[in-house]
């Protein structure tokens, strides 16, 4: 074996960096929340809803990439 061989999988790799995303865009959606209950705290109910669906749409991308990870898994 030598120092320059890559030993692992690569689709792990991919899916540790296509988690980032969909972490820092569910923080964001959260932080506008926050914010935004703080600004306007008898808009909670329709901001809470709006984050929830975005919170949803945003998770499918870690679902994609763990369903990639699998699907190009090589060994």
């Amino acid at each position: 074996m030598s120092a320059l061989e890559i030993t692992g999988n690569i689709a792990v790799l991919g899916y540790g960096l296509a988690a980032i995303g969909p972490g820092v865009g569910v923080g964001l959606i959260f932080a506008a929340v926050i914010n935004g209950t703080a600004r306007q705290p008898e808009a909670q109910s329709k901001l809470q809803s709006i984050a929830w669906i975005g919170f949803g749409v945003t998770e499918v991308l870690a679902i994609i990439g763990i369903a990639l990870a699998f699907v190009f898994k090589t060994g």
